[in-house]
Formats: C-alpha cells, structure tokens, sequence
C-alpha cells in the first residue's frame, strides 16, 4: 500500500439519532451509504450530530471543522421530520416522530455549504431541511391538505408500510421539470417517474429556491437554489434506492459527484499531481 495514492472526493452524510434498545445511536442508511459510494463515487463519512443536553455545542466551529475534512455534503432521508419550531409551525401531533440534534447541524450546515460553493444535495427530510434552512414552510401532514390551485387534487405521497419493499420504492408518479431548468439539463428530459415515501411536504417555498419540477397535484418535488455558487440541488424523492437500475438516479447522482471532483479542495489536488 502506498501512501501517495490519490484519494476519492470525500462526503459528508450527517446522521440521524435513533433509539435502539434504551440507548441513542448515530445511524445513515447503508442505501444512502453505497449511493454516494457507487453512484456519485465518493468516500462516504457519517458526521456526528450535537449532543445538545451538553450546551457546548458550537456551529460555526462545527461546520469549520466539517469543510476541513469534507468536499461535499449529502442529506438523506429519515423517519423524523424537521420540528416546527424551526419554521414557525403549530404544534406536533403526538406520536410525530422528531431530531432535533439532527436539525441543530443541518440547517446551518445546508446554509454555510451554499455560501461557500460546497456541493450540497439533499434528498427527502434533506429536501424539507434546505426549504426550512432559507426560510420555507413545511405541510407536517400534506395528504390532508387541499390541491394547489391550477393542478390535480392532491394525493397521499405516503407509502403504504405493508407493502414490500420493492413496491414502496416503486414508481409512484411523474414530476413535470421546468423548463430549461437545472434539473432538465442534467437529465435530458422534461419528465420523470418517481417514488414516493412522504408524509410532510413544501408549504411555502423559500425565495432563495426554485421549484425546479413538481407532482401533477402541485407539490414541490424538485428545487435548486437561485444563484448558488456551487451544485445544490434538493429532491423530494429517493434516487437513492437502487439507483444503479435508475437512470434518473445515474445521473442526478453523477452529476453530484462530478461536482465534487471539481470542488475538491486545491490543496488536496495539488498533494496529489505532486
């Protein structure tokens, strides 16, 4: 082994806290894992999350210390949702499953990353993350609201927790992409076919982000950040899932890591070429 071997771009995926037995973890689904491995091919590297019952935590040398390390940031999917506190939300029902350490990092970390160029994409809870980051307003139960106007009546983006696997991840329903967009330039189309496992949704969308494509009923499934410096793009969906059988998934998630490769920090390219 040698130790001049030029290394992959490096991704940092925050973690989710999870009870397992009695006792937290800081967990990433290992599908999140192998798509940023296998399909924008990068190295993978969970970051912890702030213990906040401890009061030292400080963000900005938090989000230093993780641009020190990392090249590109990815936000997954998970069972909790963004508390309504953050986006000035009614109260949860009970039983909502929450993360607060979770949001605690990702907020500002989704807001420092487009300041500074870093490449950024955010996928399902990651998506309503980047909304709520630059002001936006979240649906806590979306099925139960009305159609927007000029679009179908809106449907249950939830999936049904019965149904295997395979099915849950199945193609759910087609995103129309904006024009000219971001979104269609990476893909080379105007439409999609996507999964759908969501229970919360964009309300209001922040001014800082364009809705890049949406569901026939209206709701945002795609979005980008207006005049970011760097990739930073948001999907409501899972390209995650299986994404080696996706097209879609293919190319979103090598368009991610192209921008990676590039944004790799010069000091590093130049260890390298050395």
């Amino acid at each position: 082994m040698t130790r001049n071997h030029p290394r992959r771009p490096i991704v940092g995926i925050p973690c989710d806290v999870k009870l397992l037995g009695v006792h937290p973890f800081h967990a990433v689904g290992e599908k999140y894992i192998a798509a940023v491995e296998g399909g924008a091919g990068a190295k993978p590297i969970l970051l912890p999350v702030p213990r906040l019952s401890e009061g030292t935590f400080d963000l900005e040398t938090e989000i230093e210390e993780i641009f020190a390390l990392c090249d590109g940031i990815f936000l997954t999917g998970s069972h909790s949702n963004v508390h309504p506190r953050n986006y000035g939300g009614t109260a949860p029902r009970e039983g909502v499953l929450f993360d607060e350490q979770r949001d605690a990092l990702t907020l500002g970390l989704i807001r420092a990353s487009v300041e500074l160029g870093v490449p950024l994409f955010c996928v399902c809870r990651g998506f309503q993350e980047m909304n709520v980051a630059f002001g936006g307003t979240l649906h806590q139960h979306i099925h139960e609201m009305p159609g927007e106007p000029g679009f179908a009546p809106r449907f249950d983006h939830r999936e049904n927790k019965e149904d295997p696997l395979e099915k849950q991840y199945g193609p759910a329903h087609e995103v129309n992409l904006v024009a000219g967009g971001i979104f269609e330039k990476i893909l080379g189309t105007g439409k999609i076919e996507v999964n759908s496992l969501h229970g919360q949704g964009v309300a209001q969308l922040s001014p800082r982000l364009v809705a890049e494509g949406r569901a026939p009923d209206g709701t945002v499934e795609a979005m980008s950040v207006r005049d970011a410096k760097g990739f930073a793009l948001g999907v409501q969906w899972h390209p995650e899932w299986k994404y080696w059988e996706n097209p879609v998934s293919q190319k979103l998630l090598g368009a991610f890591g192209d921008a990676v490769r590039a944004a790799m920090a010069p000091s590093v390219k130049e260890r390298q070429q050395a």
